[in-house]
């Protein structure tokens, strides 16, 4: 396609330099991987604004490039090298604009699913592909452990990639002929324009607690991120909502979109009744017009109940039949890191995601009601550095008050000093039912083997990652793969 085509696409305020007729070969907002003839978007990144990386995108071939601050290099710059300058009102919204027109709009070839919310968002999307699939058909993942595209499963380094690579998945997704796409949508892309003008079928949400607020400073606006997917539905889509969270109703405000709700609430389109679980699996009923549902899962707890609510609902609006809907949400293969039961001779670990107050809260409690009462509970916890330092001491609050016993340890600490966010932990902590074991593995392998045999270990916080960050050095660790090697004893 043509820079003159793709620009008819974009809101500019200004268009100056030399558009040249030629075909547009990719779209790039990181300047180190700009083609010959491609588009350089300038963006500003956390860490580092793309407008300090024109001239080096100039260099490498670009024939344009997209800026929001004028500020940034001479206008007679791109007049001498004969480069178009496209000024835009945002950097952001303007790459998910020419990404869309580039990728000849692949999203709106996909019947869509976005899945949102602080907690169970992979859970859910995993439950809707399964249930997607049994009904034949071909769909694809994008979400925090994994991007699939059919069969073909593609590393993910973020939750919901950036806009160019978002669009570019959808087009791929459409060359191998898929026709639905399940895709998890983060606050963070949200905020960041990543899934702007992504014409949505379906959007869920799940749940909004406390996080992520190093990011959006306040849940205010954590809140105005979140509202946004459902700002940009159309009236012929469908918005599914946790109404037994207080927030949905600010969520939904001016949404155009039908509005249908899932939770316990009696008003509930989709009414959650009679959970029970246990370390087997879940079971409840779920009513809609009169109707009742037989619900099963191997997922276990009541948080799951949800997920398995909203999947069933969202399936179920975007017309795929409900004994289709039973048996792929019967069918789910566990989720890796998310309630993932790894069993040794006499004692189980639990290797759960688990990274918010909330989330934690909800795991401790479920595990408390599928274990016997001579079972003694030890919970390994620890929080991420760099991130929402307000969660720590609310969880180490949670942790102690509602264990047996609770190391703590390090999570991510990325370039924080470990001990000090273990100080932030321990001012929520009023009991002296823990210790502090820095290591990560020494800390699980304390709750293992040092534990009754009876006990039930869970290991919060990190899930499905194969990795720690400490001090900024990135080195491979598998809470599974440590829980499994002490277990093997145990």
């Amino acid at each position: 396609m043509e820079l003159t085509q793709l620009l008819n696409n974009v809101h500019t305020i200004q268009v100056t330099g030399e558009v040249q007729r030629k075909d547009v070969s990719g779209i790039f907002y990181d300047s180190r991987r700009v083609k010959v003839n491609s588009i350089f978007v300038a963006i500003k990144g956390f860490t580092n604004d793309g407008h300090k990386f024109i001239a080096d995108a100039i260099n490498k071939g670009a024939i344009a490039v997209v800026i929001e601050d004028t500020n940034s290099i001479p206008e007679h710059y791109f007049h001498l090298k004969k480069i178009a300058r496209i000024l835009v009102p945002n950097s952001r919204k303007a790459l998910a604009e020419i990404s869309k027109a580039f990728y000849k709009e692949a999203a709106s070839k996909l019947f869509s699913y976005a899945v949102t919310g602080t907690n169970g968002k992979t859970t859910t999307t995993f439950l809707l592909k399964n249930i997607l699939e049994k009904a034949g058909k071909k769909t694809g993942l994008l979400g925090t452990i994994i991007n699939v595209i059919g069969k073909k499963i593609i590393e993910s380094s973020m939750t919901t990639p950036e806009s160019s690579d978002l669009h570019e998945l959808f087009f791929s997704m459409v060359a191998e002929k898929c026709d639905s796409v399940v895709m998890e949508t983060s606050s963070h892309s949200l905020a960041l324009e990543r899934v702007y003008g992504i014409p949505f079928n379906v959007a869920i949400f799940s749940n909004i607690t406390s996080d992520h607020l190093d990011f959006h400073k306040t849940f205010e606006n954590y809140l105005d991120a979140k509202k946004k997917l459902f700002d940009g539905l159309s009236g012929h889509s469908f918005a599914v909502v946790n109404c037994d969270d207080i927030n949905y109703l600010d969520l939904v405000k001016n949404c155009k979109a039908k509005i249908l709700t899932y939770g316990k609430n009696e008003n509930a389109d989709f009414r959650v009744s009679n959970i029970s679980f246990n370390l087997t699996g879940t079971r409840f009923s779920l009513f809609n017009h009169g109707e009742e549902y037989k619900v099963e899962t191997p997922l276990i707890g009541e948080f799951n109940a949800y997920n398995a609510a909203s999947a069933f609902a969202a399936a179920f609006v975007g017309g795929i039949a409900v004994e289709q809907i039973l048996e792929g949400i019967k069918t789910i293969p566990l989720v890796p890191g998310r309630f993932e039961i790894v069993s040794g001779k006499s004692k189980k670990a639990v290797i759960d995601y688990s990274h918010t107050a909330d989330s934690l809260e909800k795991a401790i409690s479920n595990l408390r009601k599928v274990i016997s009462a001579e079972n003694k509970l030890v919970t390994v916890f620890g929080c991420g550095g760099n991130r929402d330092v307000t969660k720590r001491p609310e969880m180490g609050r949670i942790a102690t008050e509602l264990s047996d016993f609770v190391i703590i340890t390090n999570d991510n600490p990325r370039n924080e000093n470990p001990r000090m966010i273990i100080a932030d932990i321990e001012k929520g902590i009023s009991k002296t039912n823990y210790e502090i074991i820095l290591n990560r593995e020494e800390a699980i392998k304390k709750a293992i083997t040092g534990s009754d045999d009876s006990s039930v270990v869970l290991i919060a916080g990190k899930g499905h990652e194969n990795y720690q960050i400490i001090q900024g050095v990135k080195s491979h660790f598998s809470d599974k793969e440590v829980a499994e090697k002490y277990l093997a004893g145990s």
